[in-house]
């Protein structure tokens, strides 16, 4: 039976995951949806904003104890600037982008929390190279809800951080998570009204497009996991950083 302070540890941790998906499968949803429905897709600076604030939210919670220290702020900014730098490395290949991998492995290392405000930041800032519009919003909530599962699947040996088992959840979730989800804003981008005829043409012209994302997805998971998970395991372990 374990102790009380593993006790209180759990419930701590019950509270704040639970904060954190009310604040990503509802809120920042809804806010997205508002700025297509009623704001219609011209504000989408603010509702990227918006998004990234909310996401602070249970990030800071994950300090809640203590002040964070600047290092491990520095851990997140850096792997956010991988992802930037590895989508503009990439930008001669439609599709084929490291970004969903270094989500992943931020959210597998660092938390669920960490692993959606590293999606939903470098979907922002690598706008910045690519073109901001309506679909910024859409792209960081993407990129941030699969670092947030991510989190939460591989926390404390739930699956096995083994090569296979990232890359199969790494493809899986590109094609079935980023894809599915990227393919609604895509129509609602078009149109306003929206009908299931409309949904399927969507997905079956985007399944291709998804397909190669989901491919690079799992090509550097097999490359860039073992070494940046030793390499983040190490620094977590000789500074203590971001404890959960």
């Amino acid at each position: 039976m374990p102790d009380k302070p593993e006790r209180l540890t759990d419930q701590r941790w019950n509270r704040r995951t639970l904060l954190a998906a009310a604040l990503i499968l509802i809120v920042i949803p809804a806010t997205i949806l508002l700025g297509v429905f009623v704001l219609n897709d011209r504000k989408y600076y603010f509702i990227s904003l918006l998004i990234v604030l909310y996401t602070l939210i249970p990030f800071a919670l994950v300090f809640e104890s203590r002040k964070p220290q600047a290092r491990e702020l520095i851990v997140i900014a850096v792997m956010a600037a991988i992802a930037v730098a590895g989508r503009a490395a990439f930008f001669m290949l439609p599709q084929f982008k490291p970004v969903v991998a270094i989500v992943i492995i931020a959210g597998v290392s660092l938390g669920a929390e960490a692993g959606f405000l590293v999606g939903a930041v470098a979907g922002f800032v690598s706008n910045f190279f690519f073109g901001q519009g309506p679909w910024t919003p859409w792209q960081m909530f993407c990129f941030g809800i699969i670092g947030f599962i991510a989190g939460l699947v591989f926390k404390k040996g739930r699956l096995q951080r083994t090569r296979l088992v990232l890359c199969l959840f790494g493809g899986l979730a590109t094609l079935l998570i980023y894809g599915g989800i990227i393919n609604i804003g895509s129509l609602l981008m078009f149109t306003s009204h929206f009908s299931w005829p409309a949904l399927l043409a969507t997905y079956a012209s985007g399944f291709w497009f998804d397909m190669v994302h989901a491919v690079a997805t799992v090509v550097f998971l097999y490359f860039l996991a073992r070494p940046l998970l030793e390499k983040l395991d190490r620094v977590k372990a000789k500074y203590g950083l971001i404890e959960r």
